[in-house]
């Protein structure tokens, strides 16, 4: 069915399909979805940026007694973020009428802002998955080596050539190619977060001339249709997020599968707000309350930490308008259906659209 070189591309993967189900954070991936996308000959990915080592450990080995074929476990690149005090009051005061309206106490400073990435990083070394992935940063080349030589395929994030190329150096073995319609956070690092607003299918050939290694095409993709443009500008594969969000095995508020499934295709937009980096979701209360201070809010992981708990709270009290309802331009185009079903629709539309690639 595919042409030679992608066949190899996903012989290096040991996937039949080239679809990766993406790493959506905050319990969206549960270790059935990732088994399941994995079961049907795709690429299941597991989301570990917010986890602890232990709780890395424990989702791993979920996963791994699901299924036998591999899977993606993926990681933010993070510092430590260095907090003023001022700029924490002034977050929480701005924070304190949603906290209020959830009927949560005033807030504190919170214990911890994020989780420690070298641990995390060395944990996830120690687990050895087939795959892993790394997004907000690259790692330098002597980490990549080390992943390597532990049997793992590393796959980086870019959203401009300039990313892409850093990567390359850095020894990926492919690179996943993030276009601006992308829900949930983008991966950009380098440079200018609006100048870096790429659409996906200008970004894509342009990363292909400039590196030689394997892309996955990110952002917007909902149906066999887009895999198959994707693969015709230069992607190897393509990667879906908000698709797998209306799984029955997606673990996200049914609330919000509901709204995905009634967005336009204006429905979504990019936000500061939750979690202090530019992130696309649906449109919320929340989001335009707070969108005249969407330069004011700290940076992420800080913004983040202090959102938290009002965006747990308003998932236990069925608060959609102030959930971070992440999603991307084609979310309506989702199909509730169960993720085996969805990669076997995947595959079958692609060949379709490309039939004897």
């Amino acid at each position: 069915m595919y042409s030679r070189y992608l066949s190899r591309f996903l012989t290096m993967l040991g996937v039949t399909h080239p679809i990766i189900q993406a790493p959506m954070a905050g319990g969206a991936t549960t270790p059935e979805l990732v088994a399941a996308v994995s079961n049907a000959g795709a690429l299941g990915s597991f989301a570990a940026a917010t986890l602890s080592p232990a709780a890395m450990a424990e989702g791993v080995q979920r996963v791994r007694a699901l299924t036998d074929q591999p899977f993606n476990v993926n990681l933010f690149i993070l510092e430590q973020p260095a907090v003023d005090q001022a700029e924490l009051a002034a977050a929480q005061a701005l924070l304190a009428p949603f906290r209020a309206a959830l009927g949560l106490p005033a807030a504190t400073r919170p214990a911890k802002f994020c989780e420690d990435n070298q641990a995390q990083i060395a944990a996830l070394l120690e687990l050895a998955p087939p795959v892993v992935s790394f997004t907000f940063g690259v790692l330098d080349a002597a980490t990549v080596a080390q992943f390597r030589q532990r049997g793992s395929f590393v796959i980086g994030t870019a959203t401009t050539v300039a990313e892409a190329r850093v990567w390359e150096t850095a020894g990926a073995d492919a690179i996943c190619v993030q276009g601006i319609e992308a829900g949930g956070h983008r991966g950009t690092f380098l440079g200018d977060f609006e100048q870096a607003g790429i659409g996906l299918m200008a970004l894509i050939p342009q990363v292909a001339r400039a590196v030689n290694v394997p892309l996955i095409a990110a952002g917007g993709i909902m149906d066999g249709n887009g895999i198959a443009a994707a693969l015709i500008l230069g992607a190897q594969a393509a990667q879906l997020g908000t698709a797998f969000l209306c799984c029955p095995e997606a673990g996200i508020h049914p609330g919000w599968k509901q709204r995905i499934a009634q967005t336009s295709d204006d429905g979504t937009r990019l936000t500061r707000v939750f979690s202090g980096k530019y992130a696309r979701g649906i449109v919320t209360d929340f989001m335009q309350q707070l969108r005249p201070f969407e330069h004011d809010v700290p940076a992420y992981p800080i913004q983040n930490a202090l959102t938290a708990e009002i965006r747990q709270a308003a998932a236990r009290q069925d608060q959609l308008e102030m959930m971070s309802l992440w999603a991307g331009q084609g979310a309506g185009l989702a199909r509730p259906m169960p993720a085996a079903l969805l990669v076997q629709t995947l595959a079958d539309e692609l060949t379709i659209a490309l039939p004897g690639r």
